[in-house]
């Protein structure tokens, strides 16, 4: 079967996207990987490594903010290379420095802010350069990507010490930063890679106005929702093996890896599900918040290690399906408005605002309620999705 030359096209953007956004996604996942490590070690107590993710989250949701509204005005070579190089050298920086908690947290706000660099930018250049079929797969590429980058930062932990860990990522980063920027280069001489071409519709009144029209309120909430479940419920899934179910900290990292691997699938599941629905992105977004909810009640009442697992698991994959709805296919739909990556950097802005507030809580909330009921938290997280998914008007397609 001959491949047209639109789809050629989206594969070679789409492919650059998607590695790079897999060593963005190594890069943010090992200190999840490798903090069982590092506590066990006493480097960090579990307070600090709380901080420090919350620090992360911080400079990442501000970055993607900032990063998204100058994503619209700044060619994508130089946002994503730039990010992943500077990002590399703040997290060797880290590595090195962290013996002072000082240097360890301004550094790892760094590269938080350096990694929030490609998102808003590489979502515009995929949606405005693709057909919106190409576009979806692409996004379901790098999307996949973010959800692999668990398992691979696990794989990491399992097999090297943690200074081992940071440092194979920083390499991952400044190389893949500067083979972007080639590639890009490449694309844009041969045309393949356009700006510029979708400006904000004339008479559409300000931006803000237009973007409420595409239902912007109902995918903020589901942003937030879903940003606390697939990066703090995630981020402590290892801690939780640990302590909750009494694994040792190398066979919770082995835990780890092997749950991510599952969970970085669920991207296909999501779209598979939405194509079978008929592409209504509305139900799709409610019938996996309620998949959740439920998984989640299920996790609270079985304690038997194994099944325990299973339906943690299935719970962060029914909200990372959710997720997925969000990040490939509405923020690509985005593209006639010409605020793809200023939308999209929002969207992000408030995801991670919301991982970074919620990790700080749940690490005090460990010490003060418990497991059990943190558990019950995410689980009412989950039903108050269901609730935004609900449709206030006719159920219509996705665009």
């Amino acid at each position: 079967m001959k491949i047209s030359t639109s789809a050629k096209n989206a594969i070679l953007i789409g492919g650059t996207c998607s590695v790079s956004y897999l060593a963005v996604y190594v890069a943010r996942n090992i200190l999840s990987a490798i903090s069982p490590q590092m506590i066990e070690d006493g480097i960090f107590t579990t307070g600090s490594i709380g901080t420090l993710s919350s620090v992360y989250f911080i400079t990442y949701a501000v970055g993607q903010l900032i990063n998204g509204i100058i994503g619209d005005k700044i060619k994508a070579k130089y946002m994503i290379s730039f990010g992943l190089i500077l990002a590399g050298i703040s997290n060797l920086v880290f590595t090195y420095g962290a013996g002072s908690l000082a240097v360890a947290y301004t550094a790892y706000a760094l590269t938080g802010f350096f990694l929030a660099m490609i998102y808003g930018p590489m979502t515009k250049v995929v949606a405005e350069n693709t057909e919106p079929v190409y576009a979806t797969r692409c996004s379901l590429g790098y999307t996949f990507a973010s959800f692999f980058g668990s398992p691979a930062a696990g794989a990491l932990a399992a097999v090297l010490a943690w200074q081992g860990v940071f440092n194979v990522s920083s390499i991952m980063l400044i190389l893949m930063g500067g083979v972007a920027f080639l590639v890009f280069l490449l694309l844009e001489k041969k045309g393949i890679v356009q700006y510029g071409q979708y400006q904000k519709p004339k008479g559409s009144g300000g931006g803000i106005q237009l973007l409420l029209q595409h239902q912007i309120v109902k995918y903020t909430l589901v942003s937030v929702l879903t940003g606390v479940v697939r990066t703090t419920v995630v981020f402590w899934l290892p801690t939780y093996i640990a302590q909750f179910l009494g694994f040792s900290a190398e066979r919770s990292a082995m835990i780890f890896t092997v749950s991510t691997f599952v969970i970085s699938l669920t991207t296909f599941v999501a779209i598979f599900v939405y194509e079978r629905l008929g592409s209504n992105m509305d139900l799709t977004v409610l019938l996996f918040f309620a998949a959740s909810a439920v998984c989640f009640l299920l996790v609270f009442l079985i304690r038997q290690p194994a099944l325990n697992i299973i339906f943690m698991v299935l719970a962060i994959m029914a909200a990372d399906a959710a997720a997925t709805m969000l990040w490939s296919r509405y923020c690509p739909s985005l593209r006639d408005t010409g605020m793809v990556s200023g939308a999209t950097g929002f969207l992000d802005f408030m995801s991670y605002m919301a991982a970074s507030v919620s990790s700080t809580l749940f690490a005090n909330a460990v010490s003060a309620i418990g497991w059990e009921n943190l558990i019950l938290i995410w689980l009412g997280l989950m039903m108050l999705g269901v609730i935004v998914a609900l449709p206030y008007k006719k159920i219509k397609k996705a665009a």
